[in-house]
């Protein structure tokens, strides 16, 4: 998996990022402990050793369930020292039953992909308070590209990532008189296990590289080096924003 190179130096700070244990997520993460950050992580299984696809040995790992806030709010309050918070964690529910416009499953994707970045940042707010980064902690919301513009396939997820982009703006206003900034990352069509079923469906891959003008998919290192960027004092002027990590897909008429 290529890696985000940056010259970023995060030593000394903790991180959050929740479902780093794949895909975007563990892009992010890895970028992270790589700048010198302690990084905690979560996923849905029991243990590290259970991830037998990747090694996580080298990130503090914490088993939640995004849709338990009583165990959100356990994990905000064990945690001593949080300085940036990456709220990842996500469900695409697209090859679900009766899919994303089946009701449950659409409860259940505004659930994950929006209510439980709201939970894990109220649970984490106070140890935000107390970071001693100058430029000031931060808080980085996972938008996607599907918040701008309409899809049938996707009603929920859509919305969510929408609301991801209009929470960060009232995050940001919310906070900044505590030195905390929030911004939010859109990315496109970015190759991982979770979009593989979608990068096996030719009639949409086939139209998305066409008006691409980088003509490749994402990368979660492309992500990642914007998370830190974001999270850096070189964007300490920087909050309340959303920025789309696409090829150039959405600049197309």
């Amino acid at each position: 998996m290529a890696t985000a190179t940056t010259n970023f130096d995060f030593s000394g700070c903790h991180v959050l990022v929740t479902g780093g244990t794949s895909g975007i997520g563990y892009g992010i993460a890895d970028a992270f402990q790589r700048a010198g950050a302690s990084v905690m992580i979560t996923g849905t299984r029991g243990s590290p050793a259970d991830y037998d696809e990747v090694d996580l040995s080298r990130f503090e790992y914490h088993p939640l369930q995004m849709q338990d806030k009583e165990a959100i709010f356990a994990l905000g309050k064990a945690i001593s020292k949080l300085d940036f918070l990456v709220n990842n964690a996500g469900a695409n529910l697209l090859f679900a039953e009766g899919g994303e416009w089946a009701p449950e499953n659409f409860a259940e994707s505004i659930e994950i992909n929006l209510l439980s970045g709201f939970h894990m940042t109220s649970a984490v707010i106070d140890k935000l308070m107390q970071s001693e980064v100058t430029s000031g902690a931060c808080v980085i919301n996972m938008g996607s590209l599907t918040s701008f513009f309409g899809n049938e396939l996707t009603p929920a997820y859509g919305a969510a990532k929408a609301g991801n982009r209009m929470l960060s703006m009232s995050q940001a206003h919310k906070w900044a008189s505590n030195n905390i900034r929030v911004n939010a990352v859109a990315p496109g069509l970015i190759a991982t296990r979770m979009t593989a079923p979608m990068l096996d469906m030719p009639e949409l891959t086939e139209a998305m590289m066409a008006r691409t003008p980088l003509s490749r998919w994402g990368l979660p290192a492309d992500v990642a080096g914007a998370t830190l960027f974001l999270c850096s004092d070189q964007a300490s002027w920087i909050t309340g924003q959303t920025i789309i990590i696409d090829g150039g897909y959405s600049t197309m008429g």
